[in-house]
């Protein structure tokens, strides 16, 4: 039966237009002409509810087609009924049916010069009116909509960049967007299908006229009196069963593309609308006075006002009503059954509050931290190059109150203790006297830093603090974990995301990685992350990976070939153009030593002697101290062959400081060498 139904459908169309070819050609009984009639009367209500209970234009976009095959169905009854009509007009007023007899007799009282003026005052509402202003409404939607396109996909792409959409709801949305342009398009066109169907009926009409008024007195011997009786009368009837559901589907087309999109049916639109007391109550008291005045129709006037008044009434009534919302029926959790949701985090950044900091994140108090994560978010991915997954904030009751934890992957990289009532003031350094508050360190620099109360931070500001609200302090936070773990939010969809990005632009480019398995790309593209490498000029990135997986498939090999190539994207951050690299280097002789413990030992992993590395590191926190406190960025280059090994040395206490290789910093570069490291007196000391 499953199978059935589908071919079924999918021939149902394919038989109908052989029907309505069948209907043009093939003469048919009167009796089979009534079913038809009834069926076409049918279809056009099922059109105009279906309009009217449509939430928003698309969502009826079949409508176009439908109004094209609808009208064809009407058109080839006409055809047929005409047919008839002209055939055996002579025998009577049930020559052609009992429907055209029913319109023709019952609706304008058997008197078909009434029923002229009753289908032309149809023709008249039908083109003039509803066809007219429903194809003006179609031809400026339609324009507007094309013009609007452009924008909205690029709205699209930017909600996908900051990551307010996944990339599944931005597909659907330019879906969305794309059948939008293509439904007023065609809306535009049907308009004219149903101008010209109007048209027809009234060409039809006259061709009926004139035929039964030459074939009954040539063919039947029928005098004009009775020509006349007959066969306009019957003509009025065909008329009006084809111009009835004519005119309902204009109404629905009006309908269709005069709806504003939202959440009700038309009903329940017009209804939340225009259920307001304050609509009603002034059209009580008018119409009250009105029915107060002499001469007027009071017994009608009145009685109209009485009902305004009383749904004027009734409407402030249900207003004033308290609502009440239902609890929501919870079904007892079966004790024994697990759910996957409960041993699985889908989420790959989470920030967990405890109950102190929920105000935070209160919709009611604006929602500070939401808003500045999401501004976290957008930089970020500015920043590196790839979309930065969402954030979700939880509350954690087992958390104290005001402690915050920082979450990626499921380990925690950053927690601390705001406080949500107060400011945060950060001595930077050029700040004078003392705070009243408590005493704090800032968590993402580790700066000394006091909580005041809001009212203070004018004051605090005055005496050269840097004053900021908990939002702040807990989305600085988050921006600095997220940018030095920045590597475990890369993963194997986000790569070929970028390969997908960069394929628009530069196939054969990514054709040419195409050797490469995704799993090693995106292990060099996270060991670049590692290291600060930020991955937004992504294609000079492949360029040099394509030529670096020529040589080798290993993806540590590979991230030490390309980083020569990459080094003005490394030292940009560190100095402007015109201004020197500040660089520190190795003493010669300690360099040279290191450099033949490494080719001793291919594995790199125990180049440096631990009470070696412990004195290096010590002697480069000394050098770097004075340049730190004056926020001067510098770099420490060294041999290519001990650059690893040298970075996983001092990660730990300078994670910030760029380890480069003397082939990575560009020849045209001026540098400054403010330390040596390694002098006989620095290690002895």
């Amino acid at each position: 039966m499953t199978k059935i139904l589908p071919n079924l459908r999918a021939s149902a169309l394919p038989i109908a237009i052989l029907l309505l070819v069948v209907l043009m050609v093939v003469p048919i009984p009167a009796a089979m002409l009534d079913v038809f009639f009834i069926a076409n009367i049918a279809i056009s209500l099922a059109v105009l509810m279906v309009s009217l209970n449509a939430q928003k234009p698309l969502d009826f976009s079949a409508f176009p087609t439908v109004l094209l095959f609808a009208t064809l169905f009407r058109l080839g009854l006409n055809v047929a009924s005409t047919r008839v009509v002209l055939v055996h007009g002579h025998e009577g007023e049930a020559a052609a049916g009992h429907v055209i007899e029913a319109f023709g007799t019952f609706l304008i009282g058997g008197d078909y010069i009434v029923g002229l003026f009753v289908f032309s005052i149809l023709i008249i509402i039908n083109l003039i009116v509803v066809t007219k202003g429903a194809g003006r409404v179609s031809e400026v939607s339609a324009r507007f909509t094309l013009d609007a396109l452009p924008g909205k996909q690029m709205a699209i792409d930017a909600d996908l960049n900051a990551g307010l959409i996944t990339p599944d709801e931005a597909k659907q949305r330019r879906i969305d967007t794309a059948t939008e342009a293509e439904f007023y398009g065609s809306m535009d066109g049907s308009s004219k299908f149903v101008k010209g169907d109007a048209v027809a009926g009234l060409l039809i009409l006259a061709t009926n006229i004139i035929g039964g008024l030459i074939l009954g007195p040539v063919s039947h011997g029928m005098s004009i009196g009775d020509a006349a009786h007959n066969y306009v009368l019957l003509a009025i009837g065909d008329a009006l069963v084809a111009q009835l559901p004519s005119l309902m589907l204009s109404i629905a087309a009006a309908a269709i593309v005069t709806r504003v999109t939202s959440t009700h049916d038309l009903a329940g639109q017009i209804g939340s609308q225009f259920g307001s007391p304050r609509t009603w109550t002034p059209v009580a008291v008018i119409l009250g006075l009105l029915g107060l005045m002499p001469g007027m129709p009071h017994f009608v006037i009145l009685p109209m006002a009485a009902i305004a008044g009383f749904a004027a009434w009734k409407l402030r009534q249900i207003a004033a009503r308290p609502v009440i919302v239902a609890a929501p029926v919870v079904e007892a959790a079966d004790p024994s059954r697990i759910g996957w949701d409960e041993v699985s985090d889908a989420m790959q950044i989470n920030i967990d509050i405890g109950y102190g900091l929920v105000p935070l994140v209160d919709e009611r108090r604006g929602a500070p931290l939401m808003g500045r994560v999401t501004g976290v978010r957008r930089q970020l991915s500015k920043e590196l190059g790839f979309v930065v997954p969402q954030v979700r904030i939880r509350d954690d009751i087992n958390l104290p109150p005001h402690l915050y934890r920082i979450l990626v992957n499921g380990v925690v990289v950053g927690e601390d203790v705001v406080s949500p009532d107060e400011m945060l003031a950060l001595d930077t350094g050029t700040a004078f006297g003392e705070l009243y508050g408590k005493k704090a360190k800032d968590p993402t620099f580790g700066l000394d830093a006091t909580w005041i109360a809001p009212g203070d931070a004018d004051a605090a500001t005055g005496a050269g603090f840097l004053v900021v609200d908990p939002g702040t302090v807990v989305a600085t936070h988050l921006n600095h974990a997220l940018g030095q773990n920045a590597a475990d939010l890369l993963g194997t969809d986000e790569v070929q995301s970028l390969l997908d990005g960069l394929k628009e632009r530069a196939a054969q480019l990514v054709a040419s990685l195409a050797p490469l398995p995704l799993t090693t790309l995106t292990q060099v593209l996270k060991g670049l992350l590692v290291e600060n490498v930020p991955l937004k000029e992504f294609r000079r990135i492949a360029s040099a990976i394509a030529v670096a997986a020529q040589k080798t498939q290993d993806a540590d090999e590979i991230v030490e070939l390309i980083r020569p190539q990459l080094g003005a994207l490394i030292i940009q951050k560190l100095c402007g153009v015109r201004e020197p690299l500040r660089v520190m280097t190795l003493e010669g002789q300690l360099e040279g030593l290191l450099g033949q413990a490494a080719r001793a030992d291919t594995s790199r992993r125990h180049v440096i002697e631990p009470d070696l590395g412990r004195r290096i590191v010590e002697a480069l926190q000394r050098a770097a101290q004075p340049l730190i406190a004056d926020a001067k960025p510098f770099a420490l280059v060294v041999q290519p062959a001990i650059r690893v090994a040298i970075r996983k040395l001092v990660k730990t206490c300078l994670p910030d400081t760029p380890v480069m290789s003397f082939f990575e910093v560009p020849e045209e570069k001026a540098v400054e060498v403010v330390a040596v490291i390694g002098t006989p007196m620095a290690l002895a000391a």
